[in-house]
């Protein structure tokens, strides 16, 4: 790609090539906040199985599987996904969504022993001034609950991630007062949430670099976690800024199914973060994670979707398509992925589509012709190119099979 990077201009860098100062993680929460979204089906334990697997293909550090306090099937499910991933020699991790509260924790310090590995705490709590008076707390019963129940993870030898729930619209000094109260108690990270999509990136870029500073002056070695939500569309626009501003390890789901409008999505997240060579995953797998995962929730995956969508990489404009059908031509399949593209569809295993529509050129047709098979002709690219111009949408391929054959 380094010969594509010489025909492009990337105005994205022009303030310099920023790289995270910290090697950087994901938390896939699609099989926890995920299953929070009112439209998806909550998947048997062999589709999570699946799930964690391409997760883990994927180069995803960490997955969070469940609300254990939830008790019955969620808990055993986190359970056999945890013996899963130690049986297999899985590189994910595992963690769990726990309010503060000690009887949400303590079922991990049995599951932690039966499954033979580490299972992370991700303790949250609201922070929110407006969650605070609709709920009737104090800060000082909100500390107490924190201090009891991280107390006991401590206790019991668990990792905990601190998590703040609406910290996008807290008080400064509630947000220090309880991540201050948790670093001292022995988390490890701090999770910072934007839980209703209220952040712009300024907004996210902001709170993030005040958690950061706080935790580096406890101690620098503490992560910084990032879990937003998209209700007003900012999801991915958030945790990029989130992670210029220190944030370490960032969460997302499959297809962004969350909570409302979701969260942000953890496969534009990947494709994001490889574009601006913030990581280097193999990201060929792509495809199969979202297949799969829209196959657990029974969701579809929006035809227009982004890089993953059925229309990402195909086109049926007549001069667009003859430019990528010139690099095709070339024999050049990058020059074909970038001339038109913002993503190389072969990042993603995937390759670009020429189609013949009601905007295609007389070089559609001849393409979709070749690519099938059939002689190019004069009379016959007449033909499906009038069959395209004379539909409402793309040709599918047996339409254009008909329209060369001359059958009606």
């Amino acid at each position: 790609m380094e010969r594509i990077a010489e025909l492009i201009h990337d105005w994205n860098q022009t303030d310099g090539s920023y790289k995270p100062a910290r090697p950087l993680q994901f938390d896939d929460e699609t099989l926890r906040d995920g299953l929070q979204s009112p439209a998806v089906s909550d998947p048997t334990l062999d589709l999570k199985i699946d799930l964690i697997e391409r997760m883990d293909k994927l180069g995803i550090h960490t997955a969070n599987v469940g609300l254990p306090g939830a008790g019955g099937r969620p808990r055993e499910d986190i359970l056999r996904l945890a013996r899963h991933i130690a049986d297999n020699g899985l590189n994910i991790g595992v963690n769990v969504a726990c309010r503060t509260v000690v009887s949400d924790i303590e079922p991990v310090v049995e599951m932690t022993q039966k499954a033979g590995i580490p299972i992370e705490v991700c303790a949250f709590i609201g922070s929110s001034y407006i969650r605070q008076y609709a709920e009737d707390w104090t800060l000082d019963r909100m500390l107490k609950n924190t201090r009891d129940a991280l107390a006991f993870a401590r206790d019991h030898q668990l990792p905990v991630m601190y998590v703040t729930e609406d910290t996008t619209r807290a008080m400064p000094d509630t947000v220090r007062a309880l991540y201050s109260t948790a670093i001292e108690l022995g988390a490890k990270r701090l999770c910072v949430c934007d839980t209703v999509g209220h952040a712009t990136p300024p907004g996210a870029a902001a709170v993030v670099k005040f958690v950061r500073d706080l935790a580096d002056e406890h101690d620098e070695s503490i992560g910084v976690d990032w879990h937003g939500h998209r209700d007003r569309d900012l999801g991915i626009a958030n945790c990029l800024a989130a992670i210029e501003a220190g944030a370490d390890r960032i969460h997302g789901t499959a297809l962004g199914v969350g909570e409302r409008a979701g969260n942000a999505p953890m496969d534009q997240l990947l494709v994001n973060c490889r574009l601006l060579g913030w990581i280097d995953n193999d990201l060929t797998t792509l495809p199969g994670y979202v297949e799969a995962a829209a196959k657990a929730l029974e969701v579809e995956v929006p035809h227009n979707y982004p890089v993953l969508g059925k229309d990402a990489f195909e086109t049926g404009t007549g001069v667009h398509a003859a430019a990528v059908i010139k690099a095709f031509r070339k024999g050049d399949t990058e020059l074909a992925d970038s001339v038109y593209s913002g993503v190389p569809a072969h990042m993603v295993g995937l390759e670009q589509r020429i189609a013949v529509g009601p905007m295609a050129g007389r070089s559609n047709a001849a393409f979709v012709l070749e690519r099938m098979g059939i002689e190019p002709t004069d009379e016959v690219v007449a033909r499906v190119l009038d069959a395209g111009k004379s539909s409402k949408r793309l040709l599918t391929d047996d339409e254009v099979r008909a329209a060369a054959s001359g059958k009606p």
